[in-house]
C-alpha cells in the first residue's frame, strides 16, 4: 500500500540481523494473568502494565515493515494474534479512512526528527465497529540517528470521545437555543404591533369587503408567525408546552403544503387521510406534533437525495392484548389508537442503525447536518403524550415511521355567544404603560385610551419614576415589560409598590414567566400577559387585574 511506503524510513541493518529479531514477544495469555517465570524482567513488566491498563502494544520494525503485537491485541481490539498478519498493512488498513492520511503524515514527520509520537485515530475492531484509540509511542534510533523501531501503547478512549462529543453538541444546542429564544422574544414585539393595528383598522374604520379581507389575512399570518415563535421558545426551553385535544386529519392535512416547500421539487408528497365518519381525536401539544412530523419529513428527504415520494397517512386501530402491531419494540396497552404514518421510498436503514435510532446524539449524518437529537426528542415527546413510535425499514426499500396515540373523546362544541358578547371591557382608571419597544408601547396606549382609560406612558424606568413624582393622581395599574435596559420592570414595580402599595401590576414579556430568573418573576397578586397579544387580550387582562 502507498501509505506504508510513506511511513517507512529505510534503514541499513547488519547482515547478521534478521527483521524483527530484536523484538521481545510475550505469549498472549500473559495479559490474562500476571506473568510467571520464563520471561525476562522487562517483558514481565511490559505484560503487567498492559494487563493492568487493558492497553495493547504494537512493535513496528521500521526497516522491514514487520509488525508485532506483544500484548493486548485480543483484549482491546478482539483480534486473535494467530489470525493477524505480521505486516504493517494490517494496522494501516484498519484505520478509519478519514484518519489514515492524517496519521500517516504525522508519523512520517515524527520518524524524521522526533523521539516520541502520540495521536488519536479510529481503528476497526474485529466486530467491525470502530474504537477511538490514543496511541503514545517511542521511536528507537540507531547510532546514525535513523529510526529502527516504533513501539506504541494503544488506549481505548471511545467513552471519553463520546462524552466530549456530547458536551460539544450540547453546547452548540444551548447556544442555538439562546439565539432562538432571543429572536423569538424580539419577534413577538413585532407581532404584537401587527395584531394590534390590524384589529384597530377592522374595529375603528368599520372596513368591509376586500379591504377587510386583506387585513384579516395579515392578522392570520401574524397568528401563524406567533405559533412559529412559540416553537422557537419551546426549542430554547423558554416556554412550557401545553397539550390539548386536536383532530388528527385536520392537523396532518394542513401540513401538506408546508412539506412541499420544505422537501423540494424532486420529492412528491402524498396525503392519505382516513375516511372514517368518526373523527380521530388525540391529546397532544399541536406544536410539538407538527415539529415531530417535520423532523421525520426532513429525515426522509435526506434518505432520498435523488428524489422520491413521501407519504403521510392517518388511520385508526383497535389493539387487543394478543394482536400487536409489527415493528414495535414495546407492547401497546389494549385500546383504540389514532395512527400517523410517515413513509418514504429512500435508502432505508440497517438493523444496526435501527437498534440505536432513539439514542441521544446518535446520528448517521455528519456534524454539519445532524445533532443526533431529533429522533431522541421525538421519542420522548411521543412517550410523554402516552403514545408509541415504531419504525420499519429495509435497505433499498425505504422507511415507514408509525406513531400511535390513544384516541380521546372529541372536545365539546363551543358555546353559543350572543352578538356583542365579545366586546372588549372598558374602564376609566389611570394606567401607567412602561415599555421600551416604541411600537408595542404606542399600540398599548392607543388601545387603552380607546377603551376609556387615562394612560401615562414611559420608555424607561427613570422616565417612569419622574412621571410618577410629578403626577398628582393615583395610578391604579402598572402595565410594564419585564425585561428592559437599565431598570427592569420587576425592579420598577418594587419601587412603585413602596410608594403606592395599592397599584395593581401586569407584567408583559415575550417569554413566559416560568422561564424567567427567580428574581424577575411576579408576586402572587400580580398578573402576567405573554407577547404577542391582541387588543382584546390586553383589554380583558387589564380588567381582570383591576377588578381583582
Amino acid at each position: 500500500m502507498r501509505e506504508v511506503q510513506e511511513i517507512q524510513a529505510p534503514v541499513s541493518l547488519p547482515q547478521t540481523s534478521r527483521p524483527g529479531r530484536n523484538i521481545t514477544r510475550i505469549p498472549y495469555e500473559k495479559i490474562h494473568r500476571p506473568p510467571e517465570g520464563g520471561t525476562s524482567e522487562s517483558a514481565q513488566s511490559l505484560a503487567l502494565a498492559a494487563w493492568a491498563t487493558n492497553d495493547a502494544v504494537r512493535d513496528w520494525n521500521v526497516a522491514s515493515g514487520e509488525l508485532a503485537w506483544p500484548v493486548g491485541l485480543e483484549s482491546l481490539l478482539g483480534y486473535k494474534p494467530a489470525a493477524v498478519s505480521g505486516e504493517l498493512a494490517f494496522w494501516q488498513k484498519n484505520i478509519h479512512p478519514d484518519d489514515r492520511a492524517r496519521i500517516a503524515l504525522s508519523i512520517r514527520d515524527a520518524l524524521a526528527h522526533a523521539k516520541r509520537w502520540s495521536g488519536e485515530y479510529r481503528f476497526r475492531r474485529a466486530d467491525g465497529d470502530y474504537a477511538h484509540l490514543l496511541e503514545r509511542a517511542t521511536i528507537v534510533r540507531d547510532a546514525s540517528g535513523d529510526a529502527v523501531r516504533f513501539v506504541g501503547s494503544l488506549m481505548d478512549i471511545t467513552a471519553r470521545k463520546q462524552l466530549q462529543d456530547q458536551l460539544i453538541r450540547s453546547q452548540k444546542m444551548d447556544a442555538f437555543g439562546q439565539l432562538a429564544g432571543g429572536v423569538a422574544h424580539d419577534f413577538n414585539n413585532f407581532l404584537t404591533t401587527i395584531l394590534g393595528y390590524s384589529d384597530l383598522l377592522l374595529d375603528e374604520l368599520g372596513l368591509k369587503g376586500a379591504t377587510a379581507q386583506h387585513i384579516t389575512e395579515i392578522r392570520s399570518a401574524a397568528k401563524r408567525a406567533s405559533a412559529l415563535t412559540s416553537q422557537l421558545l419551546a426549542f430554547s426551553r423558554k416556554q412550557p408546552l401545553e397539550s390539548r385535544v386536536v383532530e388528527v386529519n385536520g392537523l396532518v392535512g394542513n401540513m401538506e403544503r408546508s412539506l412541499l416547500r420544505l422537501l423540494g421539487d424532486n420529492i412528491s408528497v402524498e396525503c392519505h387521510l382516513h375516511a372514517s365518519t368518526d373523527p380521530a381525536h388525540i391529546k397532544v401539544d399541536p406544536n410539538q406534533l407538527t415539529q415531530i412530523i417535520l423532523n421525520l419529513a426532513v429525515n426522509a428527504r435526506d434518505a432520498m437525495p435523488q428524489g422520491g415520494r413521501l407519504t403521510l397517512a392517518t388511520g385508526t386501530l383497535r389493539i387487543t392484548g394478543q394482536a400487536q402491531p409489527p415493528c414495535c419494540p414495546e407492547k401497546l396497552p389494549p385500546g383504540d389508537y389514532a395512527l400517523i404514518n410517515v413513509t418514504d421510498n429512500g435508502s432505508g436503514m440497517t438493523d444496526e442503525v435501527k437498534a440505536h435510532l432513539f439514542e441521544p446524539f446518535f446520528t448517521t449524518k455528519d456534524d454539519r447536518h445532524g445533532s443526533g437529537l431529533g429522533l431522541a426528542t421525538t421519542y420522548g415527546i411521543v412517550r410523554q403524550s402516552g403514545g408509541h413510535i415504531c419504525i420499519d425499514s429495509e435497505i433499498g426499500k425505504g422507511t415507514m415511521v408509525t406513531i400511535y396515540f390513544p384516541k380521546v373523546a372529541a372536545p365539546p362544541a363551543p358555546s353559543y355567544k350572543k352578538p356583542g358578547a365579545n366586546k372588549s371591557p372598558t374602564g376609566t382608571e389611570t394606567i401607567l404603560v412602561l415599555e421600551d419597544d416604541v411600537s408595542v408601547r404606542h399600540i398599548s396606549v392607543r388601545v387603552l385610551r380607546a377603551l376609556g382609560y387615562e394612560v401615562l406612558e414611559a420608555a424607561t424606568g427613570d422616565d417612569a419614576q419622574r412621571l410618577v413624582a410629578y403626577h398628582d393622581r393615583k395610578i391604579d395599574l402598572l402595565l410594564t415589560d419585564m425585561v428592559m435596559p437599565q431598570m427592569s420592570g420587576r425592579d420598577f414595580a418594587t419601587w412603585l409598590h413602596q410608594i403606592n402599595p395599592e397599584t395593581k401590576v401586569i407584567f408583559i414579556s415575550g417569554y413566559l414567566e416560568e422561564s424567567m430568573l427567580p428574581a424577575d418573576r411576579r408576586d402572587q397578586e400580580m398578573f402576567f400577559l405573554p407577547k404577542p397579544f391582541d387588543p382584546d387580550q390586553l383589554a380583558r387582562k387589564v380588567r381582570e387585574a383591576l377588578d381583582t
